[in-house]
């Protein structure tokens, strides 16, 4: 019996993994050791640890290690301190593998205790390219990582062309494809009622625009003017409902979010609600019933590709990342953002694009894990 461990320490990451960390809980050979830290434990970001448990995973370990501040400096702290704490945690699971993804700072802790460890360290999504500070990170797990499990055909080519042994990188998809494919994507006033937020009430049976918007760590310090151009875009889509999300703890969180609560307290009247989170699934609800998502997070590359939603990325956090003809780009002006958003809009829904997989990573993977005879040194 191999014990994988799996760290979800972010919300996304979460819905990323979901379906592989079912497949590890199915697979006779497998057992799965999850691991919830970071901001997953936060209320402040809508503590995804109660979904998690919700859903049917209990956790082996629960780590605190955001420091509080959301800059650059607490970033690179609260790096560290997962370093400390995750090095412990492995030491006492002793897995014999540790699963981690993509390319948050959170990801860096991961991959540098369980390389140190010397345990086999496995990476999803690698060799994409998004033109800011998470290509660094994500390249150097790369490097890091023994076993590569890529998203996509042109993401696979990128990890072998670092040198990386073609034998130990597969292309499976995205496993969070797999939440697309294997739920009902409808949604509906009754389904939704769960969630609290503030702001207008939201009739989710008809149409929305849903935005979600990221601070950008390469351009730190800007995070309140470019959320404020996004809302007074949405602001300028009349007769329109719009879902605001929450950003992440990425470094400028705290200016996303005060621009948010700035522009919230000013346009009180605005048919807008907030959010903080979803599950997975009622996640993929709100994206494929949207008439449109604008922001600039990766979930409308993939998850918006895959179902062929209109989307409108903003800025430079998505620079250069492999998408489908559902995206357009604009500047962080308002004008420039409203113009797009009214395009996709009368565009409507685009034919889907799978080029980030068919809904069936998360098995492949686990059956993957469970026959690999990888072993350092060998």
């Amino acid at each position: 019996m191999k014990k994988i461990c799996v760290v979800v320490a972010s919300r996304a990451n979460y819905g990323r993994v979901k379906y592989l960390m079912k497949a590890i809980q199915a697979h006779p050979h497998l057992e799965l050791q999850l691991i919830v830290g970071a901001s997953t434990l936060l209320e402040r970001f809508g503590k995804a640890i109660n979904i998690i448990k919700k859903d049917g995973f209990t956790p082996v370990r629960s780590i605190h290690y955001v420091i509080e501040g959301e800059t650059l400096v607490t970033q690179a702290k609260s790096t560290g301190l997962g370093i400390v704490e995750l090095s412990s945690a492995f030491e006492d699971l002793a897995p014999d593998m540790v699963v981690t993804v993509a390319d948050r700072f959170e990801t860096m802790a991961t991959a540098i205790a369980a390389t140190y460890l010397n345990i086999p360290l496995i990476h999803l999504q690698g060799g994409e390219v998004s033109g800011n500070i998470d290509d660094r990170v994500r390249h150097a797990i790369t490097k890091l990582a023994d076993i590569h499990f890529v998203a996509s055909d042109d993401s696979m080519k990128r990890v072998i062309e670092m040198g990386e042994d073609s034998a130990y990188v597969f292309n499976y998809g995205c496993p969070a494809m797999d939440v697309l494919v294997n739920e009902d994507l409808s949604i509906s006033n009754d389904a939704m009622s769960q969630y609290l937020g503030v702001g207008k009430p939201l009739d989710w049976s008809k149409p929305y625009i849903l935005m979600v918007q990221h601070p950008v760590t390469t351009s730190y310090g800007h995070g309140f003017e470019q959320v404020s151009e996004t809302l007074e875009a949405l602001k300028g889509i009349e007769n329109m409902q719009k879902v605001v999300m929450w950003p992440n703890v990425d470094a400028g969180s705290d200016d996303v979010s005060k621009g948010i609560r700035h522009f919230r307290e000013l346009n009180m009247q605005e048919p807008i609600y907030y959010y903080k989170n979803f599950s997975p699934e009622d996640y993929a609800r709100v994206i494929n019933n949207a008439v449109c998502c604008v922001g600039n997070s990766s979930s409308f590359i993939r998850e918006g590709s895959f179902l062929g939603v209109p989307v409108v990325i903003i800025g430079d956090r998505q620079q250069g990342r492999e998408h489908g003809s559902n995206a357009v780009f604009a500047n962080y002006k308002a004008q420039d953002i409203a113009a797009k958003l009214r395009q996709q809009i009368a565009h409507g829904r685009y034919v889907p694009d799978h080029r980030y997989g068919k809904g069936d990573a998360g098995v492949r993977i686990a059956q993957e894990l469970a026959t690999t005879g990888f072993r350092h040194g060998a």
